[in-house]
């Protein structure tokens, strides 16, 4: 007897984008609709900002100059949006409390070398730089803060200080994300079904679900 499909799926997500934690939540919401599927989720990268500096930027001063003019109407709806369907997935929103808009290359390299030791982990370390970023206000550029999630995610305290204090990993982390982006991923989230085909956005499980069950028949990757 054959042992039963499990279906890959890319992540491709940037840990200061909403969307992606909203899309992360509809996706754990969207296995509960499928529950005899197994799955496998890696992580991918994702700049949104890939030219900000290493000691990011005023949040506020940032999204006024990114969200100006017409385009602050836009944000205001978005966030109207993200905070009504938040509590329906569990998190929360708190837009207000952050103040410093990081750079999240070692938030990626965090989460790349979370997803080396289990994908447990590297769920346990996204979980945190979403909640430590969105709802807690907390810089995830910062080294100290990404010690203390990688620790709750039951990462080795001293071996990642070690790694955040080197470049290790920095131009792979840009090469992968690179990769999406000649890939033909513009925003993020993105879903990808064993590497075949998308589904962009924090999209509803139902719709998530069923991008699962097409993906099970799909003949395997190389």
């Amino acid at each position: 007897m054959s042992q039963p499909k499990t279906v890959r799926i890319d992540l491709v997500a940037d840990f200061v984008c909403p969307w992606c934690w909203l899309g992360w939540r509809n996706w754990i919401a969207a296995k509960k609709l499928a529950p005899d599927i197994q799955t496998e989720v890696t992580w991918r990268p994702y700049e949104l900002d890939p030219a900000l500096p290493a000691e990011g930027a005023p949040y506020r001063d940032y999204m006024k100059a990114k969200f100006a003019g017409a385009n602050a109407d836009h944000w205001k709806a978005m966030r109207t949006h993200l905070e009504a369907a938040a509590p329906g997935v569990g998190i929360e929103f708190r837009f207000d409390s952050i103040t410093r808009r990081p750079n999240t290359i070692n938030a990626h390299r965090l989460i790349r070398w979370a997803r080396g030791q289990s994908a447990k982990k590297a769920d346990a370390v996204a979980e945190g730089l979403f909640a430590a970023f969105f709802r807690d206000g907390k810089d995830i550029g910062d080294t100290a803060t990404l010690i203390d999630i990688a620790v709750e995610a039951g990462l080795d305290r001293d071996i990642v200080t070690d790694l955040l204090a080197s470049d290790r990993d920095v131009a792979d982390v840009k090469e992968e994300a690179n990769f999406f982006r000649q890939l033909g991923v513009t925003g993020v989230p993105s879903f990808i079904f064993e590497g075949q085909f998308a589904v962009p956005g924090a999209a509803e499980p139902a719709v998530l679900a069923d991008a699962l069950k097409q993906a099970v028949d799909l003949p395997p990757r190389d």
